[in-house]
């Protein structure tokens, strides 16, 4: 039988991630025997939506429509992104902040639709992108179509959400983006969250499909400590919102330790109530040494 590209790939992650994580002997065996892939498809929330476990985040350090994988060049991002999808990635995640639109359509293009997941967030504060306007959903989400090369979107956020009052303060926008999801322009729509009151008025806001949060195993870059962010992450996941993690190494704060980004792994799987884990990657190391990590992570824990 022959094994294409994305089989092979995603059996040699498995195969190599005890030597990516300094493991050998017992854990090397246990690898061998218990092969699983960290790029498998799981749930988001009730949203209909699947999504790889691991996905690919294009805004580290973003802002005014650039981010440091659009800083690496077009060719070398998109090769990246092409060699994530071709590992077993299939959550894109985006920002009109980080204006990585045309990319991410570029690398993709020519793959079935029905194949990947693209998630997209549009600014409603001042300032981060260069326009002072700040047109109504149904406008930003046409332009993105277009700069997407799609005709419907998976998941559109409302951006960066920081007050606890923002149902009130967007309910012209979330109406917008109901009807578009009742038109299946876009699938499901939801915010990206950045504080615990924002965090917290999302589990009581049934309009929420789907919530960015920022998790990991130390608190860093994150709306409060883990042990008061978690039991609301919880309560989103009850709730049947989709959860998508954000911040895994801590905006790249873990990069240095093997200790932390280990930890950070083994915690967010090991809570059980996020359904999947964008890290904004820069290098193709990055996405084997972090897939290798949710390989021996999801081992340990069956």
């Amino acid at each position: 039988m022959k094994m294409d590209r994305r089989q092979f790939l995603a059996s040699a992650v498995a195969g190599a991630s005890a030597a990516l994580l300094g493991c050998g002997g017992a854990g090397a065996r246990q690898a061998a025997a218990a092969p699983v892939n960290p790029y498998g498809l799981v749930p988001l929330g009730k949203t209909g939506i699947k999504v790889s476990r691991i996905g690919f985040g294009t805004g580290m350090r973003g802002g005014g429509r650039e981010s440091n994988q659009t800083r690496l060049g077009r060719e070398p991002f998109e090769g990246l992104l092409k060699e994530a999808y071709a590992r077993g990635v299939r959550l894109f995640d985006m920002a009109d902040m980080y204006g990585t639109h045309e990319y991410v359509a570029r690398a993709l293009k020519g793959l079935p639709r029905d194949q990947f997941v693209l998630t997209t967030k549009m600014w409603v504060h001042r300032g981060g992108i260069p326009e002072a306007e700040r047109p109504d959903a149904n406008i930003l989400v046409d332009r993105f179509r277009k700069e997407l090369q799609t005709d419907y979107i998976d998941l559109v956020l409302l951006h960066c959400m920081m007050s606890p009052k923002w149902p009130e303060d967007q309910k012209r926008q979330m109406d917008i983006l109901e009807d578009l999801k009742a038109k299946k322009i876009i699938r499901a729509h939801g915010i990206s969250c950045h504080s615990f009151g924002t965090l917290e008025a999302a589990v009581a806001t049934p309009w929420v499909d789907s919530v960015h949060v920022r998790i990991n195993a130390y608190g860093e870059k994150m709306d409060g400590p883990c042990e008061k962010v978690a039991p609301v992450v919880a309560q989103l996941h009850k709730a049947g919102k989709g959860v998508i993690g954000m911040k895994l190494i801590g905006e790249g704060a873990f990069r240095a330790s093997d200790e932390k980004r280990n930890a950070s792994v083994r915690y967010v799987l090991g809570l059980g109530t996020v359904d999947t884990m964008v890290v904004g990657f820069e290098k193709i190391a990055e996405v084997d040494d972090f897939a290798a990590r949710v390989t021996s992570a999801m081992q340990a824990k069956a």
